[in-house]
């Protein structure tokens, strides 16, 4: 008889979204944003997972700046799930302390790691693709991916290498997980047909990704079994601020899963669910406004998208503009990205748009803190 499924989303909301400056900001960043619709990327990621998890099941790991303006936005999530971390320290802590923390409560859980500001269409084959994921993952020691099949040779993702489908036909076996490629590489990838994007989306049950943390990151485990120790103690907070920074800074990609796919893909447990929905990982302006083209969201004739109180356009194509409390006129400008909030105005063009966090750097670097 099949185990009662325990399902827990862990919301990953610790970024701050410095691509998206100047409408994204240390304590406004860019998953409590509504970049694409009424509600914000956080509650969006919320939403679609409402069918299978209940806002009681839900834990999000986020920082001290977003964490009341998260909770302000989640109703129903409990505040003991909102786990402010005192400093980033990249995925594998924060996926690793997720674990820890409901392997003490269930260690058959099934955890489902969410980035908190992507977007997802064809929402149903989404909760196809995930349900289809939850049973991988509660079979055994597995790890479970959900893979993008390549629309482009795109360098700004990872990829993941697949061979054979397992015996069931429920999942594919991954060879290997490749950091983001340079361009000939990842024509190579689109055109091998076997490799498909890393979403970020991954299922492991408690015990397995705790095992997996203290298998791969010995110094960082007994940190974390040292933090969740204390939760629900009076010294949690005090214990979390001394341990956390401590832990090692790296991803969960590097941390696990490349150490775990070495071990040949019948041996490492790690599968591959291929998504058969749209996606978008909304990295940049330049992605939002490709976004909303492709959707038609927003657009007119000449493929301006405009967040205005009214625009014109005279001989002016393919620009992505943000000014809600403004008319803006646009005259012979092609390709650019302008966002205009009430302390800052960014002109940049489309093409150099993931470059706009180096002026959050350089921000900060000259002590202009108020404008981050």
């Amino acid at each position: 008889m099949p185990k009662p499924m325990d399902f827990r989303p862990v919301i990953l909301a610790g970024g701050s979204g410095t691509r998206f400056w100047p409408r994204s900001r240390r304590a406004h960043a860019k998953q409590v944003l509504a970049l694409d619709g009424e509600r914000s990327m956080i509650q969006q990621t919320v939403e679609r997972l409402k069918p299978i998890a209940t806002p009681e099941q839900i834990w999000v790991i986020t920082n001290e700046y977003l964490a009341h303006e998260i909770a302000d936005q989640l109703e129903g999530v409990p505040a003991s799930q909102i786990i402010q971390e005192p400093v980033a320290r990249n995925t594998a802590p924060a996926c690793g302390l997720a674990a820890f923390l409901i392997e003490r409560q269930n260690p058959d859980a099934v955890l489902g790691i969410f980035p908190s500001d992507h977007v997802i269409a064809d929402e149903p084959r989404f909760l196809k693709a995930l349900q289809k994921g939850i049973a991988v993952a509660q079979a055994g020691e597995n790890i479970v991916v959900l893979g993008i099949e390549p629309t482009r040779a795109e360098t700004g993702y990872g990829y993941i290498e697949t061979t054979d489908f397992t015996r069931d036909d429920s999942a594919l076996h991954v060879r290997r997980f490749i950091e983001k490629p340079n361009q000939n590489r990842a024509e190579e990838f689109v055109a091998a047909g076997n490799y498909y994007w890393n979403s970020g989306m991954f299922l492991w049950s408690a015990r397995t990704l705790a095992n997996a943390v203290r298998e791969h990151l010995p110094e960082t485990a007994p940190l974390l079994e040292r933090i969740a120790a204390a939760s629900g103690t009076p010294e949690f907070e005090e214990v979390f601020r001394e341990v956390y920074p401590k832990c090692e800074n790296i991803s969960v990609d590097y941390a696990v899963l490349e150490p775990r796919s070495a071990k040949g893909e019948h041996l490492s447990h790690l599968y591959c669910i291929p998504a058969e929905f749209s996606w978008n990982d909304l990295g940049s302006w330049a992605s939002l406004y490709e976004y909303q083209i492709e959707t038609r969201l927003r657009g007119d004739a000449e493929g301006n998208v405009t967040d205005t109180k009214g625009h014109m356009a005279l001989d002016a194509v393919n620009n992505y503009v943000y000014s809600p409390n403004k008319f803006v006129a646009l005259v012979g400008v092609k390709n650019l990205v302008i966002v205009n909030t009430g302390d800052a105005l960014l002109i940049a063009h489309r093409d150099h748009s993931q470059d706009v966090g180096k002026i959050v750097k350089e921000l900060g670097i000259t002590g202009r803190t108020e404008l981050i």
